[in-house]
C-alpha cells in the first residue's frame, strides 16, 4: 500500500505496530464490535504477509501444537466456540491424525490456529476497514499531535493514536556463547526459518533452556529423525509439565484474603496445592485458580514485590502454568525413557569450539565442580528477552532514549499505567501512546496466555475507542456549529 498517497489529515488516524495475535486482536475488537467510528482510520504495520500470525502461530513445523485445548482458544471471548468451528470446518481431523490428545481433546498445529486468525482479519482488510502497511518501522517521532511513523519502505505517515504490539523479541543469548553467533549449528533464535535444518540426525545436541520452546525443539528434531543425545540444562533444571485430568475445575480463593508479599502468595498456593490434593485433585486444579484470578492478585501487590515475583518465583510459575500438549509431552517422555535425552540443572561457564563442535563446560547446581561436555549442536531456547524489549528494535530504541518509553520495573516489559497508557521517564502518562498485549504484563499480571491477551486486546480496543470518539465529537460539534 502507497501510505504517502493515501495519507488524509481531519480524520483520526489509529495505527498499531505489530501485526502478531495481539495486534489483530485489538483490530479486530475495534472493527468486529464496531467500537471504531468509521470516521476513523485503523492501519497495522507488519513486514509479513499475513495479518495475526506472529511468532507464534507463523510457525510451519506440524511438530509445534497450542499448548491448550482448542475449546480454550478464540480470537472473540463472547464466542468461546470460535476456533473449534473453523477447526471442523476446515476439517483439521482429516488433515492432522494426531489432532487429538491422549486425554481426548483436540490439540490443533500452532499454524492452523494462525489461519484461524488471518481468516478472522482477512474480511476487514477487504472492506478496507483495516489498512495493511507490510514494512518494518523504522523510526517513529513525536510531533504537537500524534506521531510521525516513517516505514523502512520509505513512507511516512503522521497517526493520532499509536499502539505497540510488537512480537516478543529474540531469547538473550549467554555471554559465553556469543562468539558461537554465526556458526550454523548454533542457533540462537529457533523462530529463524529452518532454524534446526543444520542439526543432522545423529548431532550430540545442547539446549539451553527447559520451558516450552525447548520441548518444541525436541518434538521438531524428533520429527526430524534425530536420534542422537540430547542434554538440556537451565539454572533449576525445571521441565514444562503436562496437562492435569481433563474436567478438573479450578481450586482455591485468592483473593478474599489476598496476599501482600510474593513469600506470602507462595504460602497460600502452597496451602491450596495440599488442600487440593487430599480432596483428589492435582495441582493443576489450583494453578488454574491463580491464572484466572492473576490479574487482580498481581495488581493487589507492591511493585516490589512483584519484582521479587518475577526475580525468583517466575520460573517455576512458567513451568506449571505453561504446559506442553500431551503430544509434545509423549515425545519428551520417550526421549527421557530411552535415554536420549538428561535435564540438568547446571549454567554454562566455559565453552570452546572444536574441530566437530564444542566443548561445554557446566556447573550443577549446588556443586563446583565442572563438568564437560561435548557436542555438535548448540540451540538456545530461553525464552523472549522481554528485559531488554527496548533495546531489540531501533524505534524502541530512540522512544526510550527521547524519554517517551521505560522499561517496567519488574523486568517484564515496558511501562505501563492502569490503562494501558505507556509512562515516560518522568512517570507521565503518555495519552496518545499505548502498548498492548504480553509487553504490558508487569502492570496487568498474567498477559503471556492467549486468553488473557485476547482480553487485554479488548481492553485496549475499548479505551482506543474512546479517545477517538472524544476526538472525533468536538470536531463534529463544530462542523454543525458552522
Amino acid at each position: 500500500m502507497s501510505v504517502q498517497a493515501k495519507e488524509l489529515r481531519g480524520r483520526p488516524v489509529v495505527a498499531i505496530i505489530g501485526g502478531g495475535f495481539t495486534g489483530a486482536a485489538v483490530a479486530v475488537h475495534l472493527l468486529d464490535g464496531r467500537r471504531l467510528p468509521h470516521d476513523a482510520r485503523l492501519l497495522i504495520v507488519e513486514p509479513r504477509d499475513e495479518i495475526g500470525r506472529g511468532l507464534a502461530y507463523g510457525t510451519q513445523d506440524p511438530a509445534h501444537r497450542i499448548n491448550v485445548p482448542a475449546g480454550k482458544m478464540t480470537l472473540l471471548p463472547e464466542v468461546s466456540e470460535d476456533f473449534v468451528g473453523y477447526a471442523e470446518q476446515a476439517g483439521l481431523q482429516d488433515a492432522d491424525p494426531l489432532l487429538v490428545g491422549r486425554d481426548g481433546l483436540p490439540y490443533p498445529q500452532r499454524s492452523a490456529f494462525g489461519d484461524y486468525v488471518v481468516a478472522r482479519v482477512r474480511p476487514f482488510i477487504a472492506n478496507g476497514r483495516l489498512e495493511h502497511w507490510q514494512t518494518k518501522i523504522r523510526s517513529v517521532d513525536k510531533t504537537a499531535d500524534g506521531y510521525r511513523l516513517l516505514g523502512a519502505d520509505g513512507a511516512k505517515l503522521h497517526v493520532d493514536l499509536l499502539i505497540i504490539a510488537v512480537s516478543h523479541p529474540a531469547p538473550a543469548v549467554p555471554a559465553n556463547l556469543r562468539a558461537f553467533a554465526s556458526d550454523p549449528k548454533f542457533v540462537a533464535d529457533v523462530t529463524s526459518d529452518h532454524a534446526l535444518t543444520p542439526i543432522a540426525q545423529d548431532d550430540s545436541v545442547l539446549i539451553v533452556g527447559n520451558g516450552l520452546t525447548s520441548a518444541d525443539v525436541i518434538a521438531s528434531l524428533a520429527l526430524n529423525g534425530h536420534r542422537g543425545p540430547i542434554t538440556a540444562i537451565s539454572r533449576r533444571g525445571l521441565r514444562s509439565r503436562g496437562h492435569g485430568p481433563a474436567g478438573q475445575a479450578a481450586y482455591g480463593d485468592l483473593l478474599t484474603d489476598r496476599a501482600a508479599t510474593a513469600s506470602g502468595l507462595l504460602h497460600q498456593v502452597r496451602r491450596l496445592v495440599r488442600e487440593a490434593e487430599a480432596q483428589g485433585l492435582t495441582w493443576h486444579s489450583v494453578l488454574d485458580a491463580v491464572r484466572a484470578q492473576g490479574q487482580a492478585i498481581w495488581q493487589g501487590l507492591p511493585v516490589r514485590e512483584r519484582a521479587r515475583i518475577a526475580r525468583h518465583v517466575r520460573p517455576f510459575w512458567d513451568v506449571h502454568r505453561f504446559r506442553i500438549a500431551p503430544q509434545v509431552e509423549d515425545v519428551v517422555d520417550q526421549a527421557t525413557a530411552e535415554g536420549r535425552l538428561r535435564v540438568l540443572a547446571a549454567s554454562i561457564v566455559s565453552a570452546h569450539k572444536t574441530e566437530t563442535g564444542y566443548e561445554v563446560g557446566l556447573r550443577k547446581r549446588f556443586q563446583r565442580e565442572v563438568q564437560t561436555v561435548a557436542v555438535d549442536s548448540i540451540v538456545v531456547t530461553t525464552g523472549p528477552a522481554h528485559g531488554g524489549i527496548l533495546e531489540s528494535q531501533d524505534f524502541l530504541r530512540a522512544l526510550k532514549a527521547e524519554g517517551l518509553l521505560k522499561a517496567c520495573p519488574t523486568g517484564l516489559g515496558i511501562a505501563v499505567d492502569q490503562e494501558s497508557h505507556a509512562l515516560s521517564a518522568k512517570d507521565e502518562s503518555l495519552p496518545d501512546l499505548l502498548i498492548a498485549g504480553p509487553l504490558a504484563r508487569g502492570t496487568f499480571g498474567e498477559l503471556m496466555g492467549l486468553p488473557q491477551v485476547t482480553e487485554h486486546a479488548v481492553f485496549v480496543a475499548d479505551r482506543i475507542a474512546a479517545l477517538v470518539a472524544a476526538r472525533i465529537a468536538p470536531a463534529a460539534s463544530l462542523s454543525k456549529a458552522s
